[in-house]
């Protein structure tokens, strides 16, 4: 399937590909067909791309490269989404990342409130928004790399 995104024109996609939000991401209702473009260009960076509307898109990461001991509440998603029998390891996590500024003052954040979570097994994918939570919504991910990396 051919699919349009503003950054990077016309691609080539497999429908397996293909992930339902069936609620969408907040803030957009009506688009719930989305893909997960990886390139090794963007990397650590991939886009979580609209099939719907080539100028909806946003820029997630795995969290665990830069806070390997992140745990978001897989048990209540699973629960919440009727998503019993999937294993762990059938589930991807990404956070949405924002940029900012550039040089010495580019600020890079990770709403690790809101990751967005992916049943590889179904095709469904949710943002996904933890409640009692003690992470940050603008998570200051140069800032935790460096602390990570100076540590050893």
């Amino acid at each position: 399937m051919k699919i349009k995104t503003r950054k990077f024109g016309d691609i080539e996609i497999d429908d397996d590909q293909i992930l339902t939000m069936p609620e969408g991401l907040p803030g957009f209702p009506g688009f719930d067909l989305f893909v997960v473009l990886e390139r090794p260009e963007t990397a650590p960076f991939c886009w979580l791309q609209c099939i719907q509307d080539p100028n909806l898109n946003l820029v997630m990461m795995n969290p665990y490269y830069f806070m390997p001991d992140y745990d978001p509440d897989l048990d209540a998603i699973i629960t919440i989404r009727n998503w019993h029998g999937v294993e762990r390891d059938d589930f991807q996590i990404y956070v949405v990342v924002n940029i900012f500024g550039e040089g010495e003052e580019k600020k890079i954040t990770a709403n690790l409130m809101g990751p967005i979570v992916i049943n590889r097994k179904s095709g469904e994918a949710v943002q996904f928004v933890l409640s009692n939570s003690c992470y940050s919504h603008q998570h200051n991910i140069l800032k935790s790399m460096e602390e990570r990396y100076t540590r050893g």
